[in-house]
């Protein structure tokens, strides 16, 4: 990621990253079990655990990486084949969806806010932003606010935008994501081995 990067194109990877959008009907399915009063309580409660997870990510990214003895071109390619395989599950999806079969029931952390909301390529990207430009801190506390409170905005409105869309607008906008989620993923591959040699 370019060091150089602005507020609005960092929340925009990590928005394509997070694909609310594609997440919609996967969390409409985990919560068909739970009762409607409650579905909005649990969208919220997980939203605020994926958001945690995300800050953690970001400000003890580094820490992580130093600990791991992770150089951040492996976490750049890394991050960019999991964002790959994302993308492809987007564009050619199985009839289990993007995460599998699910059990019925209320999820608690797993796996509405992660890996759903937030999974392992949303968590490279925070610390591919704090590894780029450890200085710029702010910039990306921004950038994961925005791109969250997007991702917020889409999801509690996940009842409304299926009446909307249906299947067909839902599943279209997914695969859109997909493609330009495998564009970023091969770029985030390049970059890093442009950086490795």
């Amino acid at each position: 990621m370019d060091p150089g990067i602005g507020v609005v194109s960092a929340a925009t990877v990590l928005l394509f990253v997070m694909d609310p959008f594609g997440n919609v009907p996967l969390v409409l399915t985990l919560l068909k079990g739970v009762k409607p009063e409650r579905r909005r309580r649990v969208i919220v409660r997980e939203l605020l655990l994926a958001l945690t997870v995300l800050l953690t990510f970001l400000f003890l990214g580094q820490a992580i990486l130093d600990l791991l003895g992770l150089q951040r071109e492996s976490v750049t390619i890394a991050g960019g084949i999991v964002l790959g395989i994302i993308a492809l599950r987007l564009i050619f999806p199985s009839e289990e969806g993007l995460m599998g079969h699910q059990p019925d029931g209320e999820p608690f952390l797993v796996p509405l806010a992660v890996p759903l909301i937030v999974g392992p390529s949303a968590m490279a990207t925070v610390i591919l932003m704090t590894s780029t430009d450890p200085t710029a801190m702010g910039r990306w506390l921004a950038a994961v606010l925005v791109a969250w409170g997007v991702t917020a905005a889409v999801l509690l409105s996940a009842p409304t935008l299926y009446r909307i869309l249906r299947d067909r607008g839902l599943r279209a906008i997914a695969r859109l994501m997909g493609m330009l989620l495998i564009m970023i993923a091969v770029q985030m591959v390049l970059n890093g081995l442009t950086g490795a040699f």
